[in-house]
């Protein structure tokens, strides 16, 4: 991901040209690197050209829509995405957040809102140490399960990679680093702010759900992340760094 002496690289994908010609420029003079792409089939171009660090995503485009696209790279290509859509109600947010994107943004925005939230992802992409003070391991073994945390890739040990939005990816350090102790909610929540800011958008219960899906055998029945009734959650693994 960015270097500190890079700038940072930014994919606009929207069919309004008007709207990327003026978040282009604002994100430039911001000390982006930016590139346009009108659809989908431009966004795969730019793809396979240079990677950016993180995409702008319009939902509704002429052909390939950005909900595809999005649910396309989280399976081959994981790139931290915002959604930028004038589609405002909750399930599409909702959608637009299962299929991999880290966050969702309503058109009409606030341009300083947008850069914020842009930040935001970029920092939880980038990772960091599990604790502060303490040397950063780049490979973490639990369960059948290893965490790459340069590269954010979680791989099982029949080799399928799987893709972690940033929120997932923030919550499994929290938790690799605190294995076998109680969190409450508030903790939780706690643990996952970043410079003041929430990870978790919505409720801390319904994230863990949906990230049981991805690690556990049986989500019904899970043995990784346990519930503590009256107390929280608890990662019930034995964790190595490798």
């Amino acid at each position: 991901m960015t270097q500190s002496f890079e700038r940072p690289r930014l994919l606009i994908v929207d069919d309004d040209r008007d709207l990327r010609e003026d978040l282009k420029q604002y994100l430039t003079i911001e000390g982006y690197d930016v590139t346009e792409a009108e659809n989908a089939s431009a966004a795969r171009r730019a793809l396979h050209a240079e990677e950016p660090d993180l995409i702008l995503l319009d939902i509704m485009m002429p052909g390939e829509d950005g909900i595809s696209l999005c649910r396309s790279l989280a399976r081959s290509k994981p790139i931290p995405t915002i959604f930028v859509s004038a589609r405002s109600d909750d399930i599409d947010r909702i959608v637009g957040l299962e299929v991999g994107a880290d966050d969702y943004v309503s058109k009409p925005y606030n341009p300083r809102e947008l850069l914020a939230r842009i930040k935001s992802v970029l920092r939880r992409a980038t990772g960091g140490s599990l604790l502060k003070g303490e040397e950063v391991t780049n490979l973490f073994e639990f369960d059948r399960w290893v965490l790459d945390l340069a590269r954010r890739r979680l791989t099982r040990d029949d080799g399928v990679l799987i893709s972690l939005s940033a929120t997932e990816f923030q919550l499994l350090k929290v938790f690799l680093s605190r294995p076998n102790i109680v969190l409450s909610r508030d903790r939780i929540l706690e643990l996952t702010r970043i410079e003041g800011e929430e990870v978790f958008d919505r409720s801390v219960d319904s994230q863990i759900s949906r990230f049981r899906r991805k690690l556990e055998i049986d989500p019904k029945d899970p043995q990784l992340i346990q519930t503590v009734w009256g107390g929280g959650y608890m990662f019930a693994a034995e964790v190595r760094r490798l």
